[in-house]
């Protein structure tokens, strides 16, 4: 077990999200984690993840403030504090800040390196 104080590690603007910025709390490269990372991002107004697709990941999104647009297949949905969307693989997806506020969220991702976007 190991406990991180995460307000030291860095933010990243990760590619194909634009304008909004994900601290990894948990992956391979800090904790050692080979099955999963976890990250919490924070997106600004008008602030946004491109819709793409993992081939093997899974992911969750979890949010906890703010207000945003999610696309999820063919649907868009209106999201907010509490809301949960699970993402299987091969499903486009995408997220954008709709509201006036920051939208602040966590993604967990299994497996973590499938970075390639489609």
């Amino acid at each position: 077990m190991s406990v991180v104080d995460s307000r030291g590690l860095p933010w990243n603007e990760p590619p194909g999200h634009f304008g909004g910025f994900s601290k990894y709390l948990v992956n391979e490269e800090n904790e050692g984690s080979k099955y999963f990372d976890f990250r919490i991002s924070r997106y600004p107004i008008k602030g946004l993840v491109e819709q793409h697709t993992h081939e093997i990941a899974e992911q969750i999104f979890y949010f906890i403030s703010g207000t945003g647009t999610v696309w999820y297949g063919d649907e868009k949905t209106i999201v907010g504090p509490g809301f949960t969307m699970f993402v299987p693989p091969t499903i486009n997806h995408g997220v954008e800040n709709t509201g006036d506020e920051d939208l602040v969220f966590i993604v967990a991702t299994s497996p973590p390196n499938d970075v390639p976007r489609n």
